[in-house]
């Protein structure tokens, strides 16, 4: 196991050794990726300084107003990934259609990713963060991107907080990295990340609990609370994932009247937390089937979203068979 403060790169190149086979290239594209993250740290951080708060002035294809440094970091992710050569496409939550960068044609993966998730509490400074998924290049088209979680060969985020962490998973378990601007590198602060098999948190927009679609949904929130747990709920999925994963409890978006299939992108969120959390040894969802079965149908299809630990998800499951 690796030791506490060892960097990302070395840790990248350690985890390759273990397969005689590896060719390094899954180390390059995540070096890209770290890269890539580096830079858009660095803006956040200026942010409150810069002209990078506000609206664009323009909606994305999720028909979401763009905020100018969810537009910035999404340039500055095509640009790595593009540039390292390891990604024969890229599909970004902010794009119509996949990129095919030229540098990329021999490349071996394909990458999904939202460049800034959380963009809306951008101007008041809460935790944002970048989420990815990596597959491996099958078909040398779209249908390259519409592979179940399952087959991710990588997942990760980045979360831009009080500091800047890049949570990893290549299907070997979860670290933890935390940004140290003073030598610009990431290193190993939390290494095999495991979520408590119970908690004492649920995470949900209760607002919205009139609309939910799922029966039992509501009267799982109540036996929760008759158990004494506490919600914490900040909006920004990267920051209440972290909080889940780390402490323990439940997050959840579920369907409502308003979004029926889920609101939160499969491709850019669902899939690669809910590789996360599996990997750390939770659950991952849909309420009807694990999120990590799901077959995509097209590279912006939303699912309900549910996760946490054993305990939680296994209660989750009992109430809403009933209900």
């Amino acid at each position: 196991m690796a030791k506490i403060g060892t960097d990302l790169n070395s840790f990248i190149l350690e985890e390759e050794r273990k397969y005689p086979n590896a060719t390094g290239s899954l180390s390059r594209a995540l070096v890209a990726i770290e890269s890539a993250t580096k830079v858009i740290a660095s803006h956040v951080r200026m942010a409150g300084l810069a002209d990078v708060l506000g609206k664009a002035g323009k909606t994305n294809i999720q028909g979401e107003e763009v905020q100018k440094l969810d537009e910035l970091a999404n340039n500055i992710m095509i640009q790595y990934l593009s540039q390292s050569g390891e990604f024969f496409a890229l599909a970004s939550e902010e794009l119509d259609e996949p990129i095919y960068p030229e540098e990329g044609k021999n490349g071996k993966y394909i990458i999904a990713f939202d460049p800034l998730d959380g963009s809306s509490n951008i101007d008041v400074n809460i935790s944002i963060g970048t989420i990815f998924s990596i597959h491996k290049r099958v078909n040398s088209d779209v249908s390259d991107f519409l592979q179940e979680g399952c087959k991710q060969v990588a997942a990760g985020y980045i979360i831009y907080g009080s500091s800047t962490m890049f949570v990893l998973s290549t299907g070997n378990g979860v670290n933890g990295f935390t940004l140290d601007p003073a030598v610009g590198m990431y290193l190993l602060s939390h290494p095999n990340i495991k979520i408590p098999e119970k908690g004492k948190i649920y995470s949900i927009n209760e607002s919205n609990d009139k609309k939910w679609i799922d029966k039992g949904l509501k009267e799982y929130i109540e036996s929760l609370k008759e158990e004494g747990y506490t919600s914490r709920y900040i909006g920004s999925m990267v920051a209440d994932v972290h909080r889940t994963l780390i402490k323990g409890g439940m997050f959840a978006y579920p369907a409502d009247s308003k979004n029926k299939n889920g609101k939160l992108r499969l491709l850019y969120e669902g899939s690669p937390m809910a590789f996360l959390i599996t990997q750390a040894g939770g659950i991952a969802t849909t309420g009807k089937e694990d999120i990590l079965d799901i077959k995509p149908t097209d590279i912006h299809q939303r699912v309900p979203v549910f996760l946490g630990g054993k305990y939680e998800m296994e209660k989750l499951k009992e109430f809403l068979n009933n209900g």
